[in-house]
């Protein structure tokens, strides 16, 4: 999520090409009106690889994994990402690119201003390290789960203790399931403070140069837009979204599925709850799954 690693494969090269079909065909009818919100699929993907949708696991996923996590838990690993960040590439956030992007996650997140300065103060002592593992989960769902530790043999051991007793096991080959792209996170209102729809962040997202948008929700319930792209153009497309009137809150290098499985719902059930013990899991920084 927040830190550079090698990049997965390329995004499919035609989904620029069905934005601008679709955009084409909106344009070619001009007085139709727009069709009516479907409460169940918010959410927008141009790739059949990546169904769109709040659908049952989204529900599930919010209501029992992460956004549940106590904020100080999700300050404690902010901090952590911090100072890692220091570390690799000193405190200054103007030559530092990757404390940059957490700096404003972190301020998107409500964290006080004192415990991201403390931290950036403190730095990282230890003998920290960024690992990344592949799991496959309940259903044969695809994981990777990030984590920062200072003891990669206990951190192992962990989290394959808490896979095995939750149906899921490390596996190599996960991470084929995802590619590395850039994700901007932009509010759901514009600097007039008016809301943006869904179809207009299609125009912008086309204009921009991002490969797809969505609907999201923050653990605060706020309503914000995610945009991707390809990593080398993250920042410049985060401009041209601002310069269009958007407001972007941060940026962060994510992956993001390009196959997701479908689950039962006794599968997805196990998937929720492994979710939620990884999370609390103090050295498990973020898990990606593919589950639709």
């Amino acid at each position: 999520m927040f830190l550079p690693s090698a990049m997965g494969r390329a995004a499919a090269p035609y989904r620029c090409r069905v934005l601008a079909s679709v955009l084409a065909l909106k344009e070619r009818a001009p007085r139709l009106a727009a069709p009516a919100p479907c409460s169940s699929c918010r959410a927008l993907h141009t790739s059949g690889a990546t169904p769109a949708g709040h659908n049952k696991w989204s529900k599930v996923k919010h209501i029992k994994g992460p956004r549940d996590a106590e904020r100080g838990r999700l300050f404690q690993k902010l901090a952590m990402l911090l100072r890692f960040a220091v570390k690799e590439g000193g405190p200054n956030p103007d030559l530092n690119t990757n404390l940059a992007n957490i700096i404003e996650q972190c301020r998107s997140k409500s964290m006080p201003k004192a415990s991201i300065e403390a931290a950036i103060k403190g730095g990282d002592k230890g003998k920290s390290s960024y690992l990344l593992y592949e799991a496959r989960g309940p259903g044969g769902s695809a994981l990777l789960i990030e984590v920062l530790t200072d003891n990669a043999k206990r951190a192992y051991q962990d989290i394959r203790l808490i896979l095995s007793r939750n149906g899921a096991q490390m596996s190599d080959g996960a991470r084929h399931s995802f590619d590395k792209k850039g994700v901007i996170t932009v509010s759901g209102q514009d600097h007039q403070q008016k809301p943006v729809a869904l179809e207009q962040a299609l125009e912008l997202a086309i204009e921009a140069g991002a490969q797809d948008v969505w609907e999201d929700e923050e653990e605060e319930e706020r309503a914000v837009l995610k945009f991707v792209c390809e990593v080398p153009s993250l920042h410049q497309v985060r401009e041209k979204l601002d310069s269009l009137g958007l407001r972007s809150l941060s940026t962060a290098l994510e992956f993001i599925p390009n196959a997701r499985v479908q689950l039962s719902d006794e599968e997805m059930e196990r998937a929720s709850q492994l979710l939620a013990t990884l999370g609390d899991c103090q050295e498990v920084i973020r898990v990606y799954d593919n589950i639709e």
